[in-house]
């Protein structure tokens, strides 16, 4: 690595110690980029930031020339450059101008030379101006070898531009030279202006100089000169520990690297001395071992306690075969009011592997696969004597596949995400079998509903304060987003045809929405196992849902943590037509302490960010892969036995460590509350707060009171009509959903109807969504939506919410004319979220929006209409429908074509809905194409007996009355007589490509009789 080196002092401990204006920290420097692939600051940037990270020096990215103000630059040492940026204001000149002369460092490199053309000043303080350059492989010379920046420093050779330089200021010291003939350019140099210094290098326009050691090593003793002496004096001071583990120079941070040993465990306050965290923040330590180990989830209660979940059986003790349960829960307190924890209570121990809890009914609803277990204190000793499975099913079979992140929400339901563990039990008698993905359910266990699948292992899930839905995956999307129930996005909806307006991108229910691939790691090494250098193990999705950080991260800024390769990431969530996409905020934590392992990271109840520190050099999960992850780039030994979690086995995975620290902003207010369910008048003041976690408990806990009394307090607060600075008005929308929450909706509460419905013309876009919510689904709020306008709402995240409401209430011509007049919308057309929410509202509506169309038509308003009329699934060659369309009282018509694959008879399930009792199949088998339809345990058939030929057309159908009939190649082939149609709904849903196997099983075939041959085209038509 490049080792860190103070130029120009001899700074012994002695001298340290003796000089009473060291300040022990790390030095902070700005860079300024812009967003080009000329000169890609985006992606030299964290190669630098990781180069000098070690050394001490903090590097915050920006692109924004606002950042060129008085008070933003006063918070760093040193500003380096690199961009092509063409004009500097007035303001900015000053601002820079007094920062260096203040005795700050300025940093030019490369292009900085043809920046800010218009500002004289600037091109006399940096020492000239880019007039033109060639290109070629050069090395420069050293003209001043004695300078304490090319102490120890070699000339090096590389590729880059060969810069001319104009106006030279020659007031400098030059530094090095590139010499071409007789020709000298000056290619470093240096300069003092007032109490600041200048350091300029022309290397640097591609990788291949940014990936040179000798370029590295001259830019960081350049951003040392350029700070100073004190600053280098208060580096050195913070006595940075060395957990260099590598022997070899590492200045290529794109590539994986032989691991030859593993890095020391650090204490807290030295390992703090390698995480970097933003200007004017401060990261504390609330608790560490020996008190805590290997947390795994946060959570706080009431009284502002933090609870923690702690996993030291991950990833491979089961209690089912090895006996052993020796995870727990446990409450940390601090006490005493200093910030840190010093009281531990055990709440629940002999547990296995719990991923996470949340608080519901005076107790706390905890995730540990097989089991969700309601556990509770009875007592009052903060020990729990109830515990109650309240459903079983979640898979097991892998442990960092299982269900996590349980979280309370708006809609007062219990929130929560699972991997591909996924789930197969029985939920409230009703079977379920789901993968990953997200769901919610009453926080008694009832009304269990899977929303929609994710693309991966799925660690993260968040609300915004205006309760849009978040969330994070394993392999490659950091930031997704749930909008639309999968159950509306099943059937098929044709897309535009060429020349027809059509959106930018088409939807999934749960969009991957995020805007880079790259995480930005202050590890030289990246011991990753896939998504090398990004998001493999992304974990958690928290928005910034207080008021003591600066106003840039509220309700904007998402904490997605990458403990691979140890940081918590900025997300940017930023508004996009009805929905979101997110961009690179860069990170709230980094370190390279390679074992710092955040897993979630949240607000906590003083508006802090708290993070849980796994703390692990072993963080990795899977057993390697040869070709994509060689064991010796991860890990510092090759046997990995395969463990009962599909984890690999080792007896270095540490159960010892484990950390929790608060992230503190230096205005940041610690405002200590409790709440409690008694205290109503505290309840409704704490829907005020500006902190969402305090509005969500009070909503929670006004909701498990049942007190209606508050009604009256509540409606003041959602005819409250105004808008806070960011255009909110938080507490309306959680009043709404506590009014909700407690009934007020359900009956003939009048007034509460009133507020609502004039809700829906609110000031605040997230309160008219709420209101939409929460309004009932009658005919009533159709004619309150139609009246207010909000299918054509300004905010189209708001229209898109109220156009889904149009989906859950009664068929009516006012539904079918609202959404027939938002398909004229072309603004409707271009945006994908917004066309599938009125796909899936006139799917539900039928004939009420069809009879609505006038002669007026656009494209969508065509393709809905043929899309309504045609209820038709796409199937794909090994398939499920998670959601069982309903065949009640029509035709049903199954196509797809069949071929040979390499001259083997093609056999096994096209495709079935239902089970023995009550469903249908269609299969090939012996050469015969089997049609079975099962009505109440009765069977009708038709079968095939002509010889099929090598590739063919598959057709089965049943009619309204029963009439049964197979077609090969448009042609009669077999028929029967079922005694009609389906009367009811039919379960298991749709597979294709194979059955369930078991009693389940449709047909007569044995197991899942899985289909052998080429399958295409498969299509299922409902009429």
């Amino acid at each position: 690595m490049l080792g860190t080196i103070f130029l120009s002092l001899n700074l012994s401990p002695k001298a340290l110690a003796s000089n009473p204006k060291l300040e022990p920290r790390r030095a902070e420097v700005l860079f300024l980029g812009h967003a080009s692939e000329h000169h890609n600051s985006r992606l030299y940037a964290p190669w630098l930031a990781t180069a000098l990270f070690e050394s001490g020096i903090n590097i915050t990215y920006t692109e924004k020339l606002e950042d060129l103000n008085k008070e933003n630059l006063s918070k760093y040492d040193g500003l380096v450059i690199y961009a092509n940026h063409d004009v500097l204001s007035k303001e900015q000149e000053s601002a820079m101008k007094s920062f260096v002369e203040s005795g700050k460092g300025l940093i030019p490199l490369h292009s900085a030379t043809g920046c800010f053309k218009n500002s004289d000043w600037y091109i006399e303080t940096i020492g000239g101006q880019f007039a033109s350059h060639g290109e070629g492989e050069f090395t420069s010379e050293f003209e001043a070898p004695g300078h304490a920046i090319l102490q120890g420093l070699e000339p090096f050779n590389t590729w880059d531009e060969t810069y001319v330089h104009q106006r030279i200021n020659p007031d400098m010291t030059v530094l090095t030279e590139r010499v071409e003939g007789e020709h000298h350019e000056p290619y470093t140099w240096v300069r003092n202006v007032g109490k600041g210094r200048v350091f300029y290098t022309a290397y640097g326009h591609d990788e291949r100089t940014w990936k040179n050691a000798g370029f590295l090593a001259l830019v960081k003793n350049g951003i040392f000169w350029a700070m100073g002496d004190e600053v280098q004096a208060n580096v050195a001071a913070l006595n940075i520990p060395d957990v260099s583990i590598y022997d070899e120079t590492i200045s290529d941070f794109t590539k994986r690297y032989e691991v030859p040993k593993m890095q020391e465990a650090l204490s807290p306050d030295e390992s703090k001395k390698l995480i970097q965290k933003p200007v004017d923040f401060s990261i504390e330590l609330f608790a560490s071992e020996p008190d805590i180990q290997n947390p795994i989830a946060m959570a706080w209660d009431e009284r502002g306690r933090l609870w923690i979940v702690e996993s030291v059986d991950y990833p491979n003790t089961f209690k089912e075969t090895d006996g052993a349960s020796n995870d727990r829960i446990k409450i940390c307190e601090d006490t005493d009011g200093d910030g840190k924890a010093d009281k531990f209570t055990v709440f629940a121990d002999g547990l296995n592997i719990p991923t996470s809890m949340v608080f519901a009914n005076g107790g706390i609803i905890v995730s540990m696969a097989p089991d969700f277990v309601f556990m509770k204190d009875t007592d009052g000793d903060d020990v729990a004597d109830v515990k109650e499975v309240i459903m079983t099913g979640w898979g097991k079979n892998d442990t960092h596949a299982g269900p996590s992140n349980l979280q309370y929400g708006f809609d007062n339901k219990i929130w929560g995400v699972t991997g591909y563990s996924g789930f197969n039990g029985t939920i409230n008698g009703e079977q379920m079998n789901f993968p990953q993905g997200i769901y919610r359910f009453d926080p008694n266990g009832q009304n269990f509903e899977y929303l929609a699948g994710s693309s991966n292992n799925t660690w993260g899930l968040g609300f915004s304060e205006d309760n849009n839905v978040f969330m994070s995956t394993a392999n490659n999307t950091h930031a997704g987003y749930y909008s639309i129930p999968a159950k509306y996005l099943q059937r098929a909806f044709p897309k535009a045809g060429e020349g027809e307006i059509s959106p930018a991108f088409d939807i999934q229910p749960i969009q991957k929405i995020d805007g880079h691939y790259d995480a930005h790691a202050m590890t030289p090494n990246l011991r990753q196992v896939d998504v090398v250098g990004g998001f493999t193990s992304a974990a958690g999705f928290r928005l910034y849902t207080a008021r003591d950080f600066p106003k840039e991260y509220w309700n904007r800024i998402a904490f997605v943590n990458e403990p691979t390769i140890r940081l918590t990431h900025n997300a940017i969530i930023e508004p996009n037509g009805a929905g979101f996409s997110e961009k690179d905020g860069w990170n709230l934590l980094a370190s390279s302490d390679e074992w710092f392992g955040p897993v979630q990271a949240e607000v906590g109840p003083d508006g802090a960010v708290w993070v849980a520190d796994w703390y692990n050099f072993i963080i990795q999960h899977n057993v390697f892969v040869e070709r994509q992850a060689p064991s010796r780039m991860v890990l510092p030994f090759e046997d990995q036995p395969h463990g009962q979690g599909n984890a690999f086995q080792s007896q270095l995975r540490d159960t010892n460590h484990g950390r929790i620290y608060r992230v503190v902003y230096k205005d940041g207010k610690n405002k200590p509350m409790q709440l409690s369910k008694e205290d109503t008048k505290g309840l409704i003041a704490a829907l005020k707060n500006d902190n969402m976690f305090w509005r969500m408990t009070a909503q929670r806990l006004l909701v498990e009171s049942g007190n209606q009394a508050v009604f009256g307090d509540l409606y003041k607060i959602v005819n409250n009509t105004s808008v806070d600075e960011i255009g909110l008005n938080s507490p309306a929308v959680h009043a709404l959903w506590t009014l909700h929450g407690l009934g007020a909706f359900s009956g003939n509460n009048s007034e509460a109807i009133k507020v609502a419905t004039a809700a829906l013309s609110h000031a605040a876009a997230g309160v008219r969504k709420a209101a939409i919510a929460v309004l009932p689904t009658n005919q009533s709020t159709t004619q309150a939506i139609q009246e207010a306008g909000l299918t054509g709402d300004k905010d189209l995240n708001v229209r898109m919410h109220t156009i889904l409401k149009l989906a859950e209430v009664p068929a009516s011509a006012e539904a079918g004319a609202m959404l027939y007049q938002a398909s004229l919308d072309e603004a409707n057309a271009k945006d994908d979220w917004l066309q599938k929410a009125i796909f899936a509202a006139a799917a539900e509506q039928g004939d009420a929006f069809t009879d609505a169309i006038g002669p007026e038509k656009t494209d969508l308003t065509n393709r809905l209409e043929s899309a309504v009329a045609n209820e038709r699934y796409e199937l794909g060659r090994r398939s499920t429908l998670q959601y069982s369309p309903d065949v009640k009282g029509k035709a049903i018509s199954i196509s797809t074509e069949i071929s040979q694959r390499r001259d083997a008879e093609p056999f096994g399930v096209i495709t079935a809905q239902g089970d023995a009792q009550n469903g249908y199949s269609f299969y090939l088998e012996e050469g015969k194409l089997h049609w079975v339809v099962k009505q109440n345990g009765k069977s009708f058939e038709a079968v095939t007996s002509a010889t099929l030929p090598e590739s063919y057309q598959a057709v089965a159908t049943i009619s309204q009355d029963g009439k049964m009939e197979i077609l090969v190649d448009g042609k009669s082939v077999a028929a029967a007589k079922a005694n009609s149609a389906f009367t009811g709904k039919l379960a298991p849903s749709v597979r294709s490509g194979r059955d369930f196997g078991g009693d389940r099983n449709v047909g007569s075939y044995k197991d899942e009789f899985s289909f052998e041959g080429n399958l295409r085209n498969l299509v299922l038509e409902l009429k």
